[in-house]
């Protein structure tokens, strides 16, 4: 492959971004082969180890913040003060939280076992690593998004070969360069490309695939590793909503909403892209959010990453428009550089059928629909294919909680919206098209880890009473059983106690 497929101008002003060297499909056999070897030896160590390897992350991490700020604001087009307060600050504070929890989380949990059905025996449960991880992850987040999964992956065990964005190979760079020197060489093994390369990746000899992207690509992903019976983990997109009730407090809600629709320029599958608004205060919330978007300033803004986002949300804009909706503030951007202003289009007619309220955006566009109850925002916020996040805004909070029960997101904020993904003990999930993977938390073990379960037997009699042979003891032996154990009440109860102690000392020292 050659170099050109990476972006060579960046998207803020279309000044030269360092060139980037591919990774060539048939290399990563090899490299996987080699992430391998040196997961053997990693999981070999005690948890303690691994973490004490990893703590100095979160330093490195805050000592870069402005090397991170500045690429991600030429790379991305992000402003600097987002890079930062997006994707510096919350990573250091997901190390801390990740070196602070993980032996608990990977502790050893002991089953309890019945002494009269199971005696002298033990269980316990393990997490081990799932060995040799794929990581491929999008160009929204560059930062943020793979070390979500790499500090867990790691300090669980695993080895990652990590494949970021075609679009963002810089930030990806400077990400596994972050792990230089902290873990043993071939543990974060980055591999640079396109279309081929991920798929090269995904066909390799993996045990497990973590994939953040499009529902298309997701659905390729999730049928490769289903050919190969190894899991993946898939977060694909979402349609987020916020609901502004007519109690809420509407000055703290536009402000809100304004911010969860435009940061990054709406490039995020957390954006808000629907607004359903009580009709009781649609005046005054409209006007609110009207004014504030009108007043942010380019420093405010994000431009587009790629030109095909820019055209993509601009085609939508324009059905949406074409079928009845009207501009209240912004619209559609000119045909050159990646500017977008941030656009408000109010849904009449029958643009509520539109892709604007139907398929991801992921662009700088609030899509406001009024409604005429609660009833409605809900039911309309949940004939999404995706369900991601969703925000109630209200004053009342046990009001929030009861809709949030209604809701089908995987995350629902009360006055506030998409900013969780930062805190990472809070899980971040969805349903529908949005998938099924779960990263932050404890929670995204179940995929980065192998559930093992051991059992030791301390028992010391020639056999166990469920074995070889089958007799008439035996059969005595399992319905008092049944009947000791609940199938029967009083006498008869009693009755199959003094059946079972005899039947069990003839079967086991008298082979009945």
């Amino acid at each position: 492959m050659s170099g050109d497929v990476f972006p060579l101008q960046s998207p803020l002003d279309g000044s030269a971004l360092a060139p980037v060297v591919a990774t060539l499909p048939r290399e990563i056999a090899e490299l996987v082969r080699v992430a391998r070897s040196a997961q053997i030896k990693w999981q070999a160590l005690e948890i303690s180890e691994r973490v004490d390897a990893l703590a100095p992350l979160a330093r490195r991490i805050l000592a870069r913040a402005e090397e991170i700020a500045e690429l991600l604001h030429r790379e991305v087009g992000k402003p600097i003060e987002e890079a930062a307060l997006a994707e510096v600050l919350p990573n250091a504070d997901l190390v801390d939280y990740w070196c602070d929890t993980i032996e608990e989380a990977l502790e050893t949990k002991s089953v309890e076992l019945d002494p009269l059905t199971y005696p002298g025996k033990s269980g316990r449960i393990l997490r081990d690593a799932r060995g040799v991880i794929a990581l491929i992850t999008p160009w929204n987040f560059p930062v943020a998004i793979p070390l979500r999964t790499l500090v867990p992956a790691l300090l669980a065990g695993n080895a990652v070969v990590f494949k970021p964005s075609e679009v963002t190979p810089r930030a990806g760079a400077l990400v596994a360069s972050l792990f230089d020197g902290l873990v043993p060489a071939g543990l974060v093994t980055l591999v640079q490309g396109g279309a081929d390369v991920g798929r090269a990746v995904v066909e390799a000899e993996l045990d497990l695939v973590v994939f953040t992207g499009s529902v298309p690509t997701g659905k390729v992903i999730a049928r490769a590793c289903a050919e190969r019976l190894i899991p993946c983990s898939l977060e694909l997109g979402g349609k987020d909503a916020a609901i502004v009730l007519e109690d809420a407090d509407l000055e703290r809600a536009a402000n809100g909403i304004v911010w969860g629709t435009f940061s990054n320029a709406g490039q995020s599958c957390a954006a808000i892209e629907r607004v359903f608004v009580h009709e009781k205060v649609a005046k005054e919330f409209t006007e609110k959010i009207v004014n504030l978007t009108r007043a942010l300033s380019s420093a405010d803004c994000a431009v587009m990453t790629t030109k095909t986002q820019k055209d993509k949300v601009r085609a939508q804009l324009d059905g949406a428009i074409a079928a009845g909706a009207t501009v209240l503030a912004g619209g559609a951007p000119g045909d050159t550089g990646h500017a977008f202003a941030p656009t408000i289009v109010q849904m009449e007619g029958e643009s509520g059928a539109s892709e604007l309220m139907t398929e991801e955006t992921f662009g700088p566009i609030m899509a406001l629909s009024i409604v005429a109850s609660e009833d409605e925002a809900v039911e309309r916020t949940n004939a999404s294919r995706y369900a991601l996040t969703t925000s109630v805004w209200t004053k009342k909070i046990a009001r929030g909680n009861r809709l949030a029960r209604r809701l089908k997101s995987g995350i629902v904020t009360i006055n506030n919206h998409g900013f969780t993904a930062a805190i990472p003990a809070a899980p971040w999930t969805g349903q529908g098209e949005t998938g099924y993977g779960v990263t932050n938390s404890a929670h995204c073990l179940s995929s980065l880890t192998r559930v093992r379960f051991v059992l030791e037997d301390k028992n010391r009699q020639k056999r166990e009473l469920w074995w070889y042979p089958y007799t008439p003891v035996l059969r005595t032996i399992a319905f008092a059983m049944a009947r000791l154990k609940g199938g029967d009440r009083g006498f008869r109860r009693i009755t199959a106690f003094f059946q079972l102690v005899p039947a069990i000392l003839k079967r086991l020292f008298a082979r009945g």
